[in-house]
């Protein structure tokens, strides 16, 4: 049997102002081309559907056309909510959905869901468990878990899994393994100290863990526990990722095929350090393309008036303009000034002192002459 193991989708989700309902429709459209060549049996969706806790009406109106569509060709879908989402929001409608083969699980309700699908090496278990944490399973359970490694092992403690089956897990949680993070980048939630992790051994008995939270694809511990990653870059962070879908085809009992295929968005995330005259010469449309995102970096060293309207005539879609130069360098290296500076320097020699350190070179002197007649005239107002 053939799964699709995909993950924080984030409909509804701006970067840097940037709304990418344009980019999500098209990759989700991608996705449903996917599954139909791949002749699919199955999709994980392993959470962070939106953005938002209350995604906007735009953002469910895209999911639900592509679960229409998904549905339209008999593939069963499975789905849970992420640390993103509401998970009673996420639920709506998913007992009429049930029949039509879709299956969301939102609200944690002191259960592991299981679904039973059949091939013809015998039944295949889906097990989903939305996202939770302590306060949630303490709740539900009346019990005292601490860590989310004690309430993920106590979630599934009564699962009672027939090990001679197959046996898949859909979660969403930050799995470690033996205290080795997995690669994380900026768009991420993080939490501090690591509170929220769970080792990837209280998930030895299941055949494959289809894992969402994460961004990058990648495995944790071993080769079938996974984290799909999103399906695009959710911040420049990500511009060295490859996204993909996780395609994990199951055959009989330990007979487990993985395989990352590569998605293509509309436009992709893209960093560049350049000068502006090498920008409007065109050279760097070779290797950035103009209908892409872009964090733009420019390193010319005199002042460049209204720099963003200039990038933007080459680069549209610039989301983040930065400088590096003397200048910037010597922003960094600026320091508070002591008691000390302010009794022995007079204004004349602090405002030298940070005209220097902003351009990298002195006051002229018809600069100095005209800092003396300001100073003089301010000193006069304050006497008055």
């Amino acid at each position: 049997m053939k799964f699709m193991h995909i993950s924080d989708l984030h409909i509804g989700k701006r970067v840097n102002e940037f709304s990418l309902v344009e980019e999500q429709k098209h990759i989700l459209g991608e996705i449903l081309e996917l599954l139909k060549k791949e002749a699919v049996q199955g999709l994980l969706v392993a959470g962070d559907i939106y953005d938002k806790v209350i995604p906007s009406a735009e953002a469910v109106d895209i999911f639900d056309e592509f679960l229409t569509q998904v549905a339209q060709i008999n593939i069963p879908i499975f789905i849970i909510s992420g640390n993103h989402d509401s998970p009673e929001r996420l639920e709506f409608g998913s007992r009429i959905m049930h029949n039509n083969n879709i299956y969301i699980y939102g609200e944690y309700d002191a259960k592991v869901q299981k679904i039973v699908l059949n091939d013809e090496y015998g039944p295949v278990n889906v097990f989903l468990l939305p996202y939770i944490k302590p306060v949630i399973v303490n709740k539900k359970l009346s019990s005292q878990t601490e860590s989310y490694q004690e309430c993920v092992q106590l979630a599934l403690q009564d699962l009672k899994l027939d090990t001679s089956q197959r046996n898949i897990l859909v979660a969403h949680q930050f799995v470690t393994a033996a205290g080795v993070s997995p690669e994380r980048s900026e768009s991420e939630s993080i939490s501090l100290g690591g509170v929220d992790n769970v080792d990837f051994g209280v998930f030895a008995d299941f055949d494959y863990v289809a894992l969402g939270h994460i961004h990058r694809a990648q495995k944790i511990g071993r080769d079938t526990v996974r984290y799909s990653g999103s399906p695009l870059k959710y911040s420049f962070s990500e511009c060295n990722h490859n996204k993909s879908v996780t395609l994990v085809e199951i055959k009989q009992k330990g007979e487990i095929f993985i395989n990352l295929i590569s998605l293509n968005p509309l436009r992709d995330l893209q960093e560049l350090k350049t000068t502006l005259a090498e920008l409007q010469s065109g050279s760097t449309l070779e290797k950035v393309s103009q209908n892409n995102y872009v964090h733009i970096t420019l390193t010319d060293e005199q002042e460049i008036l209204d720099a963003i309207g200039k990038v933007r005539e080459i680069y549209p879609n610039v989301m983040l303009l930065d400088f590096e130069n003397k200048r910037s360098q010597n922003d960094l290296e600026l320091e508070l000034l002591t008691n000390k500076d302010l009794q022995e320097k007079t204004p004349e020699q602090l405002f030298a002192d940070f005209y220097l350190k902003q351009n990298n070179q002195e006051l002229t002197n018809q600069q100095q002459k005209i800092l003396q007649q300001v100073l003089a005239e301010a000193l006069q107002e304050t006497e008055r």
